[in-house]
């Protein structure tokens, strides 16, 4: 294995190799803790995201790496946009979502609906299939792939969630990280 490391570079196989050495590292997830709301099976459904039966054969999940105007995408995608507290240079946080999500009256109308399915579905993608360590919010690179629920499907979210825990894992082995994101829920 030695020749696969490159010298110089520590990696976590020197603390393994190591009998005095172990450590531990935490995975985060964030829980929604409010019942699905019916309303917003359609459009799961629609978008592919209604039982989890994640593709990975299809158009494979870039996102954008700039939005122009992250206010505006928001305001179009989700009905409203994030004050400065509760959105990132370039994510929203997860108490922005669920409020989001809870304040649904029961006479939404059919767009409301869908800005809170992507809500939801924005939710489900930072917090279970590609959390970051951090766990508190979901990069906004993501939102515009939910514009058109009917075309998200035709996305490789699996891909995109193996593809995020590889890359968790490789970063996990730098000594000095204490944190794991991804879909940890894969590894059980």
């Amino acid at each position: 294995m030695a020749e696969f490391i490159r010298s110089g570079i520590r990696h976590i196989s020197d603390a393994a190799n190591n009998a005095d050495s172990f450590r531990v590292l935490r995975g985060c997830v964030s829980v929604l803790k409010i019942a699905l709301d019916a309303r917003f099976m359609p459009y799961l459904e629609l978008a592919g995201f209604g039982q989890l039966g994640l593709l990975v054969d299809e158009s494979p999940v870039t996102g954008l790496s700039s939005l122009t105007d992250l206010a505006a995408v928001c305001y179009q995608l989700l009905g409203e946009s994030p004050e400065d507290g509760d959105k990132y240079f370039s994510g929203i946080k997860f108490t922005w979502l669920r409020a989001k999500i809870c304040r649904l009256s029961a006479t939404a109308s059919e767009g409301e609906l869908m800005c809170a399915a992507r809500a939801y579905i924005m939710h489900l993608i930072g917090a279970l299939l590609m959390p970051d360590a951090n766990g508190d919010s979901v990069h906004l690179s993501y939102l515009p792939l939910l514009a058109d629920l009917s075309t998200a499907r035709s996305y490789s979210w699996g891909s995109a969630v193996l593809a995020t825990l590889y890359k968790e894992f490789c970063r996990a082995t730098e000594p000095k990280v204490k944190d794991i994101g991804g879909c940890l829920i894969l590894l059980q």
